[in-house]
Parts: C-alpha cells; sequence; structure tokens
C-alpha cells in the first residue's frame, strides 16, 4: 500500500525561540513521509532564517512569505502549496508527540473520508499552567477521548487548532481557510460540524501545547470573547436556531445580557429568564427579566444557556433530561 503524504500547515510569527523544538518534535516524528509548509507572517526576530536553515537541511521543508498580514493570509499561503492526501496543521511554539502523525494517519486511514482525527492535548509553561487552562485541558480530553466534541460545541473550540488532520478533500469541501472570520480555528471547527465530519476518538497526547505571556491568542484582538460570542450567534442561528419555536435565554450575567443585545440587533425573538431575585421583573434593553419556573409556561422551547456556574449546569443538564429535552436540539449550553 503507498504511504500518503501529510502536509502540515506551519503560520510562524516571531517565535524564534520556539521554532527549532516545533520543527525537531516533527522530524523525529515516527511516520516521515510528510512535508512543512511554513508560512512566515511578517516576522521580524530571527524566526525566518531558523526555519530556512531547517529548509536547507531536509527537503521535505518548504519557507514562503505570506501574500498579506495575519495567520489567515498565512495558513492559505501554505495551504495552496500543501501536496499531501491529509492535511494537519501546527502551531510553530508547540510540539508534536513522537507517534502524532503516525496514529493520525492510521485513524483516517482506518475510518476513511468524512472523520477528524484530533489528539488529547498536555499543556505546558516555564511559569506554571493556570486553573483556566487546567480546566480547558481536562475537559477538552474528556471529550476527545469519546469523540464527542461536537456536543459541547457552543462551550468552547472543540477542536485543538494544532492537532487535527483530515482528508484534503474534506478540508476543500469545508472551504479550508477561505473565510475571514476570526478566530480562525472556532470558525474552522464550526465548518467541520456543519459538514458532518465525524471525531475520531483518542486517548492519546499528541500535542504538547505551550503556553506564555505573548502568545497570540492571549494578545491579539482577533480572539477576545466578543469575537467567540459572535461566531456562537452566527452559527446557532444559521445551524439550529427554529423559529417556529420559542427562544429563552438562561442567565442574566455579562454573556446572557450580550448575547441578549446581539440577538436583538439580528431581530430574533427570544424570552429571558434568570434566578437573581434582584433581576425578576426588571427590564434590560426592553425585555422583562421572569422567573426560572416561568420556563413550564413557555410551549416548544429553545434554550441558550449563559450560566458559567458549573454545578448549575449541571441542574440544568438534569432539569432538561427529566424532560426528554435533547442537548444542541433543545438547549444549549454557551458558557
Amino acid at each position: 500500500m503507498e504511504v500518503p503524504l501529510v502536509s502540515i500547515l506551519i503560520p510562524f510569527k516571531n517565535t524564534a525561540p520556539f521554532l527549532e523544538a516545533c520543527l525537531d518534535s516533527i522530524i523525529s516524528q515516527t511516520f516521515t513521509n510528510w512535508q512543512v509548509l511554513a508560512v512566515n507572517d511578517n516576522s521580524s526576530d530571527m524566526s525566518l532564517a531558523i526555519v530556512q536553515k531547517y529548509a536547507n537541511k531536509d527537503p521535505r521543508i518548504k519557507v514562503f512569505n505570506t501574500n498579506g498580514r495575519g495567520i489567515i493570509e498565512a495558513l492559505r499561503t501554505a495551504y495552496d502549496y500543501s501536496e499531501g492526501k491529509f492535511i494537519t496543521r501546527m502551531d510553530a511554539d508547540d510540539l508534536m508527540t513522537p507517534k502524532r502523525l503516525e496514529l493520525m494517519v492510521a485513524d483516517l486511514e482506518q475510518y476513511g473520508m468524512g472523520h477528524i482525527a484530533i489528539g488529547q492535548v498536555k499543556y505546558f509553561s516555564e511559569k506554571g499552567i493556570g486553573d483556566g487552562y487546567e480546566r480547558y485541558e481536562k475537559w477538552l480530553n474528556a471529550l476527545t477521548e469519546k469523540g464527542t466534541n461536537f456536543s459541547e460545541l457552543y462551550k468552547e473550540c472543540v477542536i485543538p487548532s494544532p492537532c487535527w488532520m483530515l482528508h484534503k478533500v474534506d478540508l476543500d469541501a469545508c472551504e479550508s481557510f477561505k473565510p475571514d472570520d476570526y478566530p480562525e480555528d472556532y470558525d474552522l471547527t464550526f465548518r467541520f460540524y456543519e459538514h458532518g465530519l465525524k471525531v475520531i476518538p483518542s486517548k492519546q497526547i499528541l500535542l504538547l501545547w505551550r503556553d506564555y505571556d505573548h502568545r497570540t491568542s492571549r494578545t491579539s484582538e482577533h480572539y477576545a470573547h466578543n469575537y467567540f460570542l459572535d461566531i456562537k450567534l452566527r452559527y446557532f442561528v444559521k445551524l439550529h436556531y427554529n423559529p417556529n419555536e420559542n427562544l429563552v435565554i438562561w442567565g442574566a450575567g455579562n454573556k446572557g445580557k450580550t448575547i441578549a443585545k446581539k440577538l436583538i440587533e439580528r431581530k430574533v425573538l427570544f424570552q429571558w429568564i434568570c434566578n437573581n431575585p434582584k433581576k425578576i421583573g426588571k427590564e434590560i434593553y426592553g425585555k422583562t427579566l421572569l422567573p426560572i419556573n416561568s420556563l413550564e409556561k413557555i410551549p416548544n422551547s429553545q434554550s441558550i444557556i449563559a450560566v458559567a456556574n458549573e454545578e448549575e449546569q449541571k441542574h440544568i443538564h438534569d432539569y432538561f433530561n427529566k424532560k426528554g429535552k435533547i442537548s444542541m436540539k433543545d438547549y444549549f449550553f454557551f458558557c
């Protein structure tokens, strides 16, 4: 059987301290039929020189300059030059575990087209990992172990951007990197879901995910919370919203209020409930806040849950389960 070629897309910008370790982790892969398409996104440090040095030694590594600015343009440039049957993405500051490519290729060969191979992740940092990242890692890996990532699609990005692989024809069907919407990894995840791709379960840690103060996801405005919420609402209205049912927002905290405001801007009708006695009966954005038990009097409802407390989320899950309601059809957790 012919060994498939894997194209590894690597946009990079000012990641000189980490590039050698990243590229070494790729060169050390047990699977060797790969090509790296590394695209320089206007770096001002030694990043380009470092990647060029590796490319001079290994013909599998190819270096390009972006046609514009930003990670989306860099990904487009890399993708234009890709030749592989399988496509994967890697961030220039992270590390692959040694069998990542081998295991992902094996998964895709076994399951075929229409599937996404992903792996579990492990955060690391010289300063230590904060509680938020630890919770995200635990949550994401629990989903990945079962392949149920899309079941909590509206909470956070459920496909780790530097740790997926799929058939090139499937990526093309999902419009690859054509949209200009940030955060680009979350938008692509929704498009994976929209096109019916299935996640292959994995119990293996395949990515070591580096965290540091000037990491792009920490510093770029494109990864601010409002961008994530815009994507959630856009795809919710497109994929799940049923105008023949009564839409309900749970929660009147900051996120609940932002969701309400954005739905009003979209002219989407809804009712609003919360359990805060200080807010019940009051008007916000022209909407009167109702108590939680009002849901019993609202027939044929769809609910957006904007409640961050994990214990309350469990109670809400139990409530809907007892009612025979279905997650990702009748109710959606946005926190």
